[in-house]
């Protein structure tokens, strides 16, 4: 699919779409003069987006309600993308206290809700359409404490690849994202530095380009991607040591 910025025939719904890197998908689309449907939970932030973005459709549903979700999408909605981009982090802080309803509410933000909506909107998803979904670059690597994030988007990464196997033969594209450290709400409460961090204008533009080009995989930056992956190779136990020389 090439890119054009004179298409506005096409119909975008993107969930996550008041805040961080949903909010600038959001507008970037738009920019493009593409119809927009914005999802989110809270009803008074898309009435503000509304106001901020004349033209924005919104949609109010919880991703992790099946049954709020099949009622806040209309029968005859139709779509060329969906961006499933809403998701959440937890870090699991004293392991030798293990937090099972912590492991279990990131698992259903991160996977099963991904799940719940693509049952909803597979049907919705036009002839050489796309599925998108934003996972992250954690899934090349385990790292402290992401027991539950990096299980999550490690799951849907899975999904993802094998959705992908059985949407092409009906012309529906999937694509799966995997950012770095982009600068949002949610990563605004990390206490660790986040190297080669983006903000989220630049990662939206990113991802709009990668879904034009039809790019079944969306990694970026390059050179911390580069960086991951060559790290990666490293045997299993220099990872280890390297996390815990300043528990020794």
């Amino acid at each position: 699919m090439s890119d054009n910025n004179r298409d506005n025939d096409k119909t975008i719904l993107i969930t996550g779409g008041t805040s961080g890197i949903g909010k600038s998908l959001v507008i970037e689309c738009m920019s493009k003069g593409e119809q927009v449907i914005a999802c989110g939970r809270s009803q008074d932030k898309l009435d503000q987006l509304a106001k901020e973005l004349p033209g924005v459709m919104t949609l109010c549903f919880d991703i992790t309600d099946k049954t709020a979700i099949a009622k806040a999408i209309p029968n005859e909605l139709t779509i060329d993308w969906a961006i499933l981009n809403a998701g959440d982090c937890e870090y699991v802080k004293d392991v030798m206290n293990f937090d099972t309803a912590l492991f279990e509410r990131v698992i259903k933000v991160n996977l099963l809700a991904p799940a719940y909506l693509a049952e909803a909107l597979i049907p919705k998803i036009n002839t050489g359409g796309r599925l998108a979904f934003v996972s992250s670059s954690v899934t090349n690597l385990p790292f402290p404490q992401a027991e539950a994030y990096g299980a999550s988007k490690a799951g849907l990464d899975y999904f993802a690849k094998s959705l992908a196997i059985d949407l092409k033969p009906h012309n529906i594209g999937v694509s799966l994202i995997h950012p770095g450290f982009v600068e949002t709400p949610l990563t605004a409460s990390n206490s660790f530095k986040m190297p080669m961090i983006i903000n989220s204008d630049d990662a939206a533009k990113r991802i709009r380009e990668g879904l034009c080009r039809g790019q079944s995989l969306i990694a970026f930056p390059r050179r911390f991607i580069f960086i991951i992956r060559l790290l990666k190779l490293l045997p299993e136990k220099l990872w280890q040591s390297f996390f815990n020389k300043d528990k020794a």
